[in-house]
């Protein structure tokens, strides 16, 4: 049990996370083992996140306090939250590969939250967001799509050129 100072000191701390976040990711960490949590921590520091495990009664207060509403009692689950300065999108896509690594074990996404646009993703969603490629792919594959009629235009017109020629 933790003592009112500790769970006071947890909840400035769970404010103090949120007023820098962009976006959370809820996480269901059952059957996870504490090597597995260490290795998604480091995961998800390298891009400014960080996993906090937060009693869901506490983050509901956080919530309330920060009048954000949503209610994190909702999940029966044992709940980590993952708060990030970057948008949800940009997440997804590293924790779904964690999490797809560890489906077995009962660990997954629950959802999460866009603070920006105070709104809840449904975990469906935030796994679809997790499976598309990396912006810069997608920016690459774009540019393919785009150039491909002018260099098939370039290739008739050199086509035709030489047939002229002859």
């Amino acid at each position: 049990m933790k003592t009112k100072q500790q769970k006071f000191k947890q909840i400035e701390e769970g404010k103090t996370l949120l007023g820098k976040s962009k976006g959370l990711i809820f996480i269901d960490f059952t059957g996870a083992s504490m090597g597995d949590l260490t290795k998604l921590r480091r995961i998800i520091k390298e891009m400014g996140a960080k996993l906090q495990v937060v009693k869901k009664k506490l983050l509901r207060i956080i919530f309330e306090k920060e009048k954000i509403d949503f209610n994190p009692e909702q999940f029966e689950a044992q709940m980590g939250v993952i708060f990030a300065d970057k948008d949800v999108e940009e997440l997804a896509a590293p924790v779904y590969k964690f999490a797809k690594g560890l489906e077995k074990k009962g660990f997954k996404i629950l959802g999460a939250y866009n603070l920006s646009a105070k709104n809840f993703i449904e975990a469906e969603t935030v796994i679809k967001i997790g499976k598309l490629p990396s912006k810069q792919i997608l920016l690459g594959q774009l540019v393919g799509v785009l150039a491909a009629p002018l260099k098939m235009l370039m290739y008739v017109l050199s086509e035709k050129s030489k047939q002229t020629v002859e």
